[in-house]
């Protein structure tokens, strides 16, 4: 359910895997899928894979398992879209930034949503051509999938991480997001460049702070050291530009209230100040300002 990179990088995984996969998604993506297969252009492989794609959501119909890959702004409506279609005893997953998902389809649905943590640089460059740039692994609790169904996975070519304290491991997701999304939308830059300057690594220190400050007093444990898994972004993801980038490049809104947006408002309902996110925050929510409507 949302046949974007994310969507598509899953999607086309399962699919090329040998299983049978339905993408929904926006018209020109489905048009050009349906006509040459999703094409899949990886950093181990490039083929058009064959999946079957639709914009109709009725179309999840009968499936044992829903991916959830909207737009965190998307989330009640496409709950809503799908809950007559999702069957009883679906198993449904949220792959989406930001920290309530899985509790936002939950209410909608009436359902137990997993989430999932997802890592991979990847983004559509075209109607039905995704691009991978690196990575591509997910993290779970481990009741969100059975052995058999991370073994599929896993053969399909991701990996797939079991985690206890999947909350922090979402909350570990969010902080690099609000340390890299915002800055590589206002510069227009990919990780590795935005890392490399210094004043930037300055902002996104500020920013991580704020954020551990934020989640110190929400007791999230959190898993590993923040800044480390910073740095490692830009080494293992140099030549992604931030999903937020992508929105802005495109002329789209952002879920830039589900990252920075969300920390300044955790701060101000814990009354810590979170300058370096509202500033950036505010820049980004000032660029979309310039957008009279969405793109198709």
């Amino acid at each position: 359910m949302g046949a974007g990179a994310v969507g598509c990088y899953y999607g086309g995984m399962l699919s090329r895997a040998g299983h049978q996969v339905m993408l929904i998604g926006r018209t020109q993506h489905v048009e050009a899928i349906r006509q040459h297969g999703l094409l899949m252009d990886t950093t181990g492989f490039r083929a058009h894979v064959p999946v079957r794609a639709s914009t109709e959501v009725g179309d999840i119909q009968g499936a044992s398992l829903v991916l959830c890959c909207v737009k965190s702004s998307d989330t009640e409506s496409a709950a809503t879209m799908m809950a007559p279609f999702v069957r009883p005893d679906a198993i449904v997953l949220s792959l989406q930034n930001g920290i309530d998902n899985a509790q936002r389809l939950h209410a909608q649905l009436l359902r137990t949503v997993y989430p999932a943590v997802v890592y991979v640089a990847a983004e559509m460059m075209g109607p039905g051509h995704l691009k991978h740039h690196g990575r591509g692994e997910l993290v779970v609790g481990p009741s969100a999938m059975s052995t058999e169904m991370r073994e599929d996975f896993v053969n399909a070519g991701v990996p797939v991480h079991v985690s206890d304290n999947v909350v922090g491991e979402l909350w570990a997701k969010l902080i690099l997001n609000c340390a890299y999304n915002a800055i590589s939308a206002i510069a227009k830059l990919p990780y590795a460049l935005v890392f490399e300057n210094e004043s930037a690594r300055d902002l996104m220190r500020s920013v991580v702070h704020e954020c551990l400050a934020v989640a110190q007093l929400e007791s999230i444990t959190l898993p590993g050291d923040s800044w480390q898994e910073v740095e490692r972004i830009a080494a293992t993801m140099p030549g992604q530009f931030s999903s937020t980038a992508q929105d802005l490049m495109r002329g789209r809104r952002s879920e830039i209230d589900h990252l920075n947006g969300y920390i300044v408002r955790k701060g101000i309902s814990l009354a810590i100040d979170t300058p370096a996110n509202q500033a950036l925050y505010s820049i980004v929510k000032l660029l979309e300002s310039t957008f009279a409507v969405d793109q198709a």
